[in-house]
């Protein structure tokens, strides 16, 4: 297939009927003192051939919200909201069933490969794995298909390769094994939970051509949870903004990046470091937010960014947002997104007039 086709394919995948659709998912684990709200009324649609990024700070619920796509949360874990893949609903849905479909048509990169790998089976014994439970494959097969995937993500001389084990290998290796497990079986969406962090630029970069590979061969919807708004920048299509278990802003990539509206997203790519740029007040230092992110076991009545908000006022306080439609497909959960737009995040109004 040649770039052109290669592109036009997936540009149509891309218009085709989602795969993948999350309608107000909540995740909330329930303790022996506290309720946790994790997730609070994420929605999203996925369709093949699909990159959408999910970003925000630690603790804001993107990687609770794909666990609790794969079906992996906890007992503790309560579930509301729809997941739907193919037409068929995920929340309740039988283990038997998750089981079937878990590494089949649905797949998971997760964030760190050397607790995620099995230290005393071999490489090839880990991919093989899904490819006769999935595929039904013979051992001699399941072996060859093994050799041909570790080819795929990059893995120089797979036929040795195969028979070593997760400590025998580098951490680019290890992330590259993670990611033929999970295209083994050519899933149609694929979670990749911050796939390249921890790596150096030169693999991280290879990590990327490999996805954008499966996404354009394969037609293959991604998620991509990430903290680095560069990756998003240079392979999303979509990205949704989550702040403490909230989506507040989501719109193409393009869009979100010209015209951000959320004083969050404002705050969150004025922390990006750029070659020559300079911090606040001129400092050679990064911008940043103020403030922590709040203790999703006391979520506010109002919009949970207000406390670290310069545009914040009385109804911010007691009244959340909705996410509603700011322009064209930009969604933003903001009282005041004209009063953002086009200026920078200042200190909340308890900070103001303070150098930190």
């Amino acid at each position: 297939m040649t770039e052109v086709e290669t592109s036009t394919a997936t540009a149509a995948a891309r218009s085709a009927e989602p795969v993948l659709r999350v309608r107000d998912l909540t995740v909330s684990f329930h303790g022996a003192e506290r309720t946790v709200h994790a997730v609070d009324g994420v929605s999203y649609e996925l369709a093949p051939g699909e990159v959408l990024a999910v970003v925000g700070e630690s603790g804001c619920g993107k990687s609770v919200t794909s666990m609790a796509v794969m079906g992996l949360l906890p007992p503790t874990a309560r579930i509301g909201g729809s997941i739907t893949l193919d037409g068929q609903e995920l929340v309740g849905a039988p283990e038997k069933r998750l089981r079937s479909l878990r590494g089949r048509r649905l797949s998971m990169i997760f964030q760190e490969p050397m607790t995620s790998l099995n230290p005393v089976l071999t490489i090839g014994r880990q991919i093989t794995e899904v490819l006769r439970r999935h595929q039904g494959l013979g051992r001699s097969e399941a072996r060859e298909r093994a050799v041909e995937l570790l080819g795929i993500v990059g893995i120089p001389a797979p036929h040795k390769r195969v028979d070593e084990y997760p400590h025998q290998l580098s951490g680019g290796m290890r992330q590259r094994v993670m990611i033929a497990i999970a295209v083994a079986c050519d899933p149609a969406v694929l979670i990749a939970d911050e796939p390249t962090t921890a790596l150096d630029v030169t693999v991280q970069a290879g990590i990327l051509d490999v996805l954008r590979s499966l996404r354009d061969r394969l037609g293959t919807a991604i998620v991509l949870i990430t903290h680095d708004l560069g990756v998003v920048a240079d392979t999303a299509d979509r990205v949704l903004v989550m702040y403490a278990g909230r989506p507040v802003e989501q719109a193409s990539v393009d869009e979100l990046f010209a015209s951000p509206q959320h004083p969050y997203t404002r705050g969150l790519l004025g922390a990006v470091l750029r070659p020559g740029s300079r911090g606040a007040n001129g400092r050679d230092r990064l911008n940043e937010i103020p403030g922590l992110v709040p203790d999703l076991r006391e979520q506010p009545a109002g919009c949970s960014f207000a406390p670290r908000c310069a545009f914040a006022d009385a109804d911010c306080l007691t009244d959340r947002p909705p996410l509603s439609r700011s322009a064209g497909t930009h969604l933003i959960a903001c009282h005041h997104p004209a009063g953002a737009a086009g200026t920078a995040p200042a200190q909340p109004a308890a900070s103001k007039g303070t150098d930190r």
